[in-house]
Order: structure tokens, then sequence, then C-alpha cells
């Protein structure tokens, strides 16, 4: 049994164990269950995936496959019965199970993470579906009534789709939260991480429990359409979107703004949500809840209120409010919490690149000389007018022209058809902005009219330029001028570009979040696997905040080289900063001072240099040269190292670029930039293996073969020589077939043998 490895030690053992003890491994358990994608690295200008991301290798579901009970990690035969324990305990928090298994085919190892015990029994003696689903429920203090209700199946349509494990989990609480009587529930997901979804999963689920009407609030039409029209669509036959201020009792799901349920200007008017007695609806959904529903000054809060008696969920990416006032106030602590942060790590979001852009007149400010008038013949007030000034009080054209140009500069290297949200200071702004970046793409413009589009208030079809722009198969319009209208509501999968030029108020962070959701959707088959953010304004210093939940990316420095009636601002939020007055100064010319890049690179908390950053991760894993080298010739796969250091965000061909020199082996690279060994290109490797007079010691047939595999790694990126299909390409052809060249060496294990000693020779010494 020495030679078990650990899928044959699941296929002979372990698999039979849990299919005696009455698992349905083929219908509702799950092996080498992938629970996260691999996570998105930032490669330069690419983005590539690292893996397929984490896996169990058994996920155990009772009584069907989105009640999972237990993780099951298998290690082979040769190790300890508790060896993949923690990682399977691991894997258990992440999913919300309560049992962890590990087994080397011997004996199970069991954690109970509701009691916290540890137990091992033998392989005959695993726990059946019913014995765990008992101790599930006697942990979660369900009763025999609750514990039909959280079995409640999910909908599972035409499309197929499944929860994420996150979903999964966020509906299960909920669901379990509500057969427990709790009545205030509350969510927070990140941006495009398909809350709408998990609503509908929800809404669908307590309505077969008995929750038949249902209101979904949201202070937006465009946010009520989407989810109507997408996720929701299933129901469409028992929903209706309140038009008018008038309810008909005929639906079961009400989709509503807030503004269709109350007369604000006249409180003391008749309230259209007193339409519906008290009791009407089982369940309210409030979309975006930190917008204010829930503030107890907000003549929103009437409508939570008057429902009473409803279960009432609220749904938010950013929970924190203004002045320490926090939606958890009225909803409750969070049942379930997945950030911006961990979606990325799970690789279902998009990371981010930051470019800031530092502008002179920001970053010295100006003051005007004595007596000096604007365009208008205005005497500019004698005053020093600072960043947070302009666009507020002052306006300098010229800088239009350079946040457009420097726009356009981006766009030309990244590509002219990148989906952008250009977000300004105000509605005027936004216009001038849209202008100076006609002028910048005039190309562009002349060949598609709609390149460039302004998306505020008041503009004529703001809808179908929004429909337009989050088509994911129209190019145009490109690029949209807004102020607040698009910091929530824009689902465009295919956004790579968010550009800052606009300040942040008192709600600063929450809306700084809802911005940067705007390019966090992923969309692999239109090549949107990252995103960037432009910032002219030095706002992305809130990714080092405590308050985001996703810690401040590595900094790496280059080297130089609606109508309104559609879209309300929500009462009691800050109105658009509008200035009753501002001075318009053209004259004066705006330059570049600085810039600098950041990358969100493994959550870390670094601000260094990329070759500072990939030192130190190197040392965290080879302490010394010798460790490295070690490794690295006793690897048989050169490639596996090179994909553990790209797991840990070390990515060789950025390096490579930055040290300039693409004649360095991996290896060389590696050692020259941790350990500052003298780099030795792969020509002079290999000839220094020719010199040493190595080849001498083989016939004249086989050293043939071997110097060709020398000169093929002297000319190429290959890193592995012991890999017979190298033998197929053309330069070794015109030595022979396959099987003649390896019968040279007495067979195919030798020769892998063979290759496998040239290319540890050729690694022999460090420098």
């Amino acid at each position: 049994m020495s030679g078990l490895n650990e899928e044959n030690t699941k296929l002979r053992y372990i698999t039979p164990a849990l299919i005696d003890a009455g698992w349905d491994l083929e219908h509702i358990s799950c092996e080498d269950y992938f629970f996260s994608d691999g996570k998105v690295l930032i490669d330069g200008g690419n983005g590539k995936r690292a893996g397929r991301g984490n896996k169990t290798d058994y996920q155990l579901c009772y009584p069907d496959i989105n009640s999972p009970l237990a993780v099951v990690e298998a290690k082979d035969y040769q190790k300890t019965p508790g060896y993949g324990l923690q990682q399977a305990i691991e894997y258990a928090v992440i999913l919300d199970v309560d049992f962890a298994y590990s087994s080397n085919g011997q004996a199970f190892v069991e954690h109970d993470l509701i009691t916290g015990d540890e137990r091992q029994f033998g392989m005959d003696e695993f726990p059946s579906p019913q014995e765990l689903w008992r101790r599930h429920c006697a942990g979660h203090s369900l009763n025999e009534e609750q514990s039909k209700d959280v079995c409640v199946p999910y909908h599972f349509g035409y499309d197929s789709i499944t929860p994420r494990y996150y979903q999964r989990i966020a509906i299960n609480r909920v669901i379990e939260a509500v057969t427990k009587g709790q009545k205030r529930l509350l969510l927070v997901m990140a941006t495009g991480t398909g809350k709408t979804y998990t609503a509908f999963q929800i809404v669908w689920r307590m309505r077969e429990m008995g929750y038949r009407r249902v209101l979904y609030l949201a202070d937006r039409n465009v946010l009520l359409d989407q989810t109507r029209s997408g996720d929701f669509k299933p129901l469409n036959s028992v929903t209706t979107k309140v038009k008018g201020k008038v309810l008909d009792s005929a639906y079961e799901v009400f989709f509503s703004t807030y503004q269709q349920l109350v007369n604000e200007d006249d409180e003391d008017a008749s309230q259209p949500f007193r339409q519906f007695d008290s009791s009407f609806f089982d369940l309210v959904i409030v979309d975006e809840c930190h917008r204010g529903s829930a503030r107890a000054d907000s003549s929103w809060r009437r409508i939570l209120e008057h429902f009473h008696s409803a279960v009432q969920l609220g749904m938010t990416a950013t929970p924190k409010e203004t002045k320490g006032i926090s939606t958890s106030d009225y909803f409750g602590d969070p049942l379930y919490t997945y950030s911006l942060k961990q979606g990325i790590e799970d690789g279902f979001l998009a990371p981010y690149r930051v470019k800031r852009i530092h502008l002179d007149v920001d970053k010295f400010g100006f003051v005007p000389q004595r007596g000096q008038l604007d365009d208008n013949g205005e005497e500019i007030e004698q005053k020093e007018y600072t960043q947070k000034d302009i666009n507020r009080t002052i306006v300098f054209s010229g800088r239009d022209r350079r946040v457009a140009n420097e726009i356009t500069k981006f766009l030309k290297e990244e590509g002219r058809l990148q989906k952008t949200i250009v977000f300004c200071e105000d509605i005027e702004h936004a216009e001038r902005m849209r202008q100076a970046l006609v002028n910048a793409n005039s190309d562009m413009v002349a060949e598609h009219p709609n390149y460039i589009m302004r998306c505020t208030s008041g503009v004529k079809n703001v809808e179908s330029i929004l429909d337009a722009f989050m088509d994911v198969d129209e190019p145009y319009p490109t690029i949209l001028t807004t102020s607040k209208l698009l910091t929530t509501g824009v689902n465009c999968k295919t956004c790579k570009c968010i550009v800052l030029d606009n300040s942040f108020g008192e709600q600063g962070m929450t809306e700084f979040k809802q911005i940067v959701g705007r390019g966090t959707r992923i969309k692999e088959d239109k090549e949107k696997l990252y995103f960037t953010v432009l910032d002219f304004k030095d706002a992305t210093r809130l990714f080092a905040d405590p308050d985001f939940d996703g810690e401040p990316p590595v900094i790496y420095d280059p080297k130089a080289k609606e109508p309104a009636d559609i879209f309300p601002t929500p009462p009691h939020d800050p109105p658009e900063p509008q200035s009753c007055f501002k001075y318009y100064v053209s004259d004066l010319p705006v330059e570049v001072v600085g810039e600098h890049v950041q990358y969100y690179w493994m959550g870390g908390l670094h601000t260094e240099s990329l070759v500072d950053y990939t030192k130190k991760s190197i040392h965290k894993q080879y302490r010394t040269l010798d460790d490295f080298i070690n490794r690295w010739t006793s690897e048989e796969k050169k490639a596996a190292i090179c994909e553990e250091l790209e797991k840990q965000g070390v990515f060789l061909g950025q390096l490579r670029e930055q040290v300039g020199n693409d004649d360095m082996d991996d290896f060389d690279l590696i050692c020259h930039i941790a350990y500052d060994v003298p780099a030795m290109t792969r020509k002079e490797r290999a000839q220094a293996v020719r010199d040493s007079g190595y080849l001498d010691q083989f016939n004249e047939a086989a050293k043939l073969v071997l110097d060709a595999l020398l000169d093929k790694y002297a000319t190429s990126s290959i890193r592995d020589l012991d890999d017979i299909n190298i033998l197929r390409l053309k330069e070794f052809q015109q030595i022979g077939s396959v099987p003649h060249i390896v019968k040279l060496f007495g067979g195919k294990d030798q020769f892998l043998r063979t290759a496998q000693a040239l290319e540890n020779e050729l690694y022999r010494i460090a420098a």
C-alpha cells in the first residue's frame, strides 16, 4: 500500500466508505467541488487566472445539494488520518458547514465545528446522512417544523444556474433566521456578487414556505427594471411595478421606488402605501438599504414602519452611514457579509489597478494676481484655491483639456473601446468633460457620434443611453461622463475604466465603494478580468482607510517613460455639490507633475517597488540562495515553482520587463532579483555546459541530440528539458523520429533521466 497516492486512496478506500455510509456521491454530494474561481492576478497589462480556485475533495450534502453538512479532505495512504484536518476545518468555515473530516484511507478524523470536539474512528463508522442532519438540526436548535422549512428547495430554471457558495450561505442563513421568527435581517454583499439573484432565491423559497406577498423597494427605476426583467423573470406572472402611486392587490410581488409609495411634498396628504393594510405584505426587501430608508428621520422609514408585521430584509454593499448612523441600527447586525476583498480573493470579482495622475494646479494650488479677472470679467477673490475648490468654486478649462488628454492617452494605449465612466463634480463639469473628450477623440467621434455621451439628470433618453452602455455586445457609447447618476445601479460587466475627477464629501466612503463597484464585474469572454481607476483627485487614498474592506494595494512606481424623476436624489442625502457662483479661468496652462501606478496585489499592506516585493516574497519561501537552488534542482517540473510564485503575486514576465533582459532564464532572474547574484543569459549558461566537457561522456549520436536541447534552451523560453514533446519539434525531426531518438538513449525512461540530468547541470552553478 505504500505506493498509493491521494487519488488512488480516494478511489480504493474513502469513496467506498462514504457510499457504504449512505452518501449519494453522484446526485447530492460533490466530489472535487470547486467553490471558488481562480483568483485573477494582474500581470503588467494583462489579467490571468491563478489556477482553478479552491476545492474540497468531498462536500457532503443532505437532503439536497444546497444543504451542505460536511467537507472531507483526503490524503495519501502514507499520511496520518488527521493530516488534512486543518485544511478541512478552513474550508468548512468558509463554506459554513458544521463538520470537517480528514482521512488517509485507514481511518477518519472528525472535527465538530458546533461543539469543538474531535474524534477518530474506523473507515466503516462514518456517520450516515440522517445522523449528520440530526446533529446539524440539534446544533442549530431547529425543531421538526423548522427543519422542513430550511429544506425548501431552490429554483432551478432553464439556465441551470446554481448559487455560488457565498450566495447559498446568505440564502440559507436568511431562511433559518426566518424560521426562528427573526423579523429584521441584513445581508452585506459587495457590488457584483449577485445580490438580486440571492434576493430572488430567498423570495422563491419563502413563497414556498407561505410568505406569498412581497414588496421589493429601491430608490431608482433602473434598479427595479434590471431586477424584474433579470433574476426575477421566473415570477413575472405574479409581479407588478407600481406606477402612478397606485397599488393593485391582484398581484403578489410588487416592485416599487420609495417615491411611488410616499407623498413627500405633503406629509399630511394621504400616503400611497396606506392603500394596503399593514399586514398585507409578508416580506419586504430593501435594495441598497444604505441609501437612507432605515434612518429614523427619513420619510421613507414610514413605509417600513407601516408594514412592520412583515419580515424585512435589507441588502447593501456598503452598510455604514455617515455621522455614526449605521444601517444595522435598524436591521441589526448582518447575518452574513461577503466583501469586495473576499470576492477578489475568490476570483468572482475583478481586481483593480490605480493610476494616480497629479496635476500642478491641484498639487500646488492657485493664487490669483491682485485684481485678476476671470473669463467673465469678474475679479477673482484673493485667496489660495486648492484641489477641493477646483470645479466647485473655480474652473480651469486648461485642466479639463489636460484631464481629457490623459484619459485619451490611456485609452490609446489600452484600447479605444474600453467602456469608461468619468465621474465629475457636477452636471456642468460633466458637460465640459464630455466636450473636452470629444475634442481629444475627434477621430473616433467623426465615425461614431455616440462614442462619448453625458449621462446626468435632464439628458433626453438617458435610459436608452444606459442600456446601450451596459450592453456587452454594443461598443457605443464607450465613454460616459456623469456626476452622481451612475454611482449605483449600473451593471456594466465590460466597464474597464473608472475615472475619478470628483470630490467625496460626508458620505465619501459609501460613495467611493459604490463607484469602485462599477468596475468589479468579470466578463471573461469579453476579456474583462480587471479594471483600472484613473484618479485625478487623490481619492484612491480611501483604499487605505480602515473602513474600506480591502487592504491598501501594493504600489509600484513605473519607470519614466434622467429626467430627474427617473433618477431622484434620495431625501436627506447631500445634494450634488453645485456652487451658486464660479470663476472661469482659461489662460492657465496645466501640466502633469507626477504619476504612479498601484495594483491590488495579494491584499497586501505594502508600499514598495515590484523588485522589493518580489525579493521579500521569495525570501519568505526560500531563506537562502542554497534553499532556492536545492528546491529548483529537485523539482522535476520547474513550471510548478513559477506557478507557486505567481500565487504569491510574483510575476516573472513583469519582472523581466523591469530588469530589461529577455535572455535570462527564470532561474537566473530569481537569483538575480532575490539574492543579488550576477545574472547569466540562457546562451551563456548553455555554453558553460558545453565548455565544461559534460557532453563528452555520450556517444556522437546522443551528443547531437543533447546539443540540440541546449540550443533549444538557449533560444526559447522552455523551462523543462525532460518533455518528450520537445522531440517532435522540427529541429529534432531532422535527427530522426521520436522513437528513433529515445532509442539512442536506451528507451524513453532513460532519455527522460538523461534530459533531467542535463537540466540539473545547467543550474549546477548559481552564477
